[in-house]
């Protein structure tokens, strides 16, 4: 029986494999419908430690996979894991979907890591998946503005949401932009009245109250060059001339397919742990985004990938 399986290929899952595998726990790393993650709907990665000239998301998860498989990781192409339980006698039995043939089994671990991550909200508009598919073709659409603002230097953008993270995201971008348009569909912001008073007072940050987005508009070249705007109370349309539109309406945890493992999860779906990336379930482990809704970096990601593995390994040789 194979010892480790890892569910999830962004930096989370890549790394727990590389030290995984390193540490010959033979790890099976299931990718998941996109491989990669969230990474491989960016274009260019600049804030990831060793590229000072940038690198582009695909590029930077396909070297994360080649490192992983030197050290001999099985890497899992489309499949996709769609129940986790942990039977009597301690083995972990996973249901996987094979996409490519079109196939389902069940396959056991001693060990699972959990990195599926967390996946942005967005609207559901015409044209979000050509800004999402990573080919780089459209750009102007992001759900992290410390990923992507600097990207916007001296343009106009709009941040969509009323929270503290779009409080947040909108006043990080007045370091980059010429204005920020914050989009909210009420007449007053959810964020926590200092968060909200931040970005109020900031006179780069614009408030446009009950709105939302209709539509994006792109140039010759695929870019976006504005927005439509659709008044909640209204519904009069209107033309925002912006550069770029980032979201922040939130995340969606990865976490559907546990409802049957007894694996102890917050109120917004995301796993908790107890203690570094151990789960309340002996052998299970978390890491990345699947558990952090505060950071969501690929660096952090990274890192708890590492610590997932390390815990796997030093549980699994007590066992022994």
């Amino acid at each position: 029986m194979p010892t480790l399986a890892i569910i999830g290929s962004g930096p989370a899952g890549y790394t727990a494999a590389i030290y995984a595998a390193r540490a010959n726990l033979a790890p099976v790393l299931y990718t998941g419908r996109q491989a990669g993650g969230q990474l491989t709907t960016t274009t260019e990665v600049e804030n990831y430690p060793g590229f000072p000239e940038g690198i582009l998301g695909p590029e930077l998860m396909e070297r994360f996979a080649k490192q992983a498989e030197r050290f001999g990781t099985v890497i899992r192409l489309g499949c996709e894991v769609t129940r986790l339980v942990k039977e009597a006698d301690g083995q972990f039995a996973l249901t996987v979907n094979d996409l490519y043939q079109g196939t389902e089994s069940v396959e056991r671990f001693q060990a699972v890591i959990v990195a599926t991550g967390a996946s942005a909200r967005y609207l559901g508009l015409p044209g979000e998946e050509e800004f999402l598919d990573g080919s780089g073709r459209k750009t102007g659409l992001t759900a992290c503005a410390t990923c992507d603002g600097a990207f916007y230097k001296g343009v106009p953008v709009c941040v969509v949401g009323g929270g503290d993270t779009a409080c947040e995201e909108a006043t990080f971008l007045t370091r980059f932009a010429s204005r920020v348009y914050l989009v909210h569909r009420r007449s007053e912001l959810r964020a926590s009245k200092v968060m909200a008073a931040r970005a109020l007072s900031n006179p780069k940050i614009t408030p446009l109250w009950n709105k939302t987005i209709g539509a994006y508009h792109t140039d010759e070249r695929g870019k976006m060059e504005a927005v439509t705007l659709v008044d909640t109370v209204t519904g009069e349309r209107s033309r925002l001339e912006v550069k770029g539109c980032f979201m922040a309406i939130g995340h969606t945890p990865n976490t559907a397919f546990l409802r049957d493992s007894g694996v102890k999860l917050d109120k917004d779906g995301y796993i908790e742990v107890e203690h570094g990336c151990r789960t309340n379930i002996e052998g299970l482990f978390a890491a990345g985004d699947v558990r952090d809704h505060h950071y969501r970096q690929a660096i952090t990601a990274a890192g708890m990938g590492c610590m997932a593995a390390l815990e796997a390994e030093r549980w699994l040789t007590s066992r022994v």
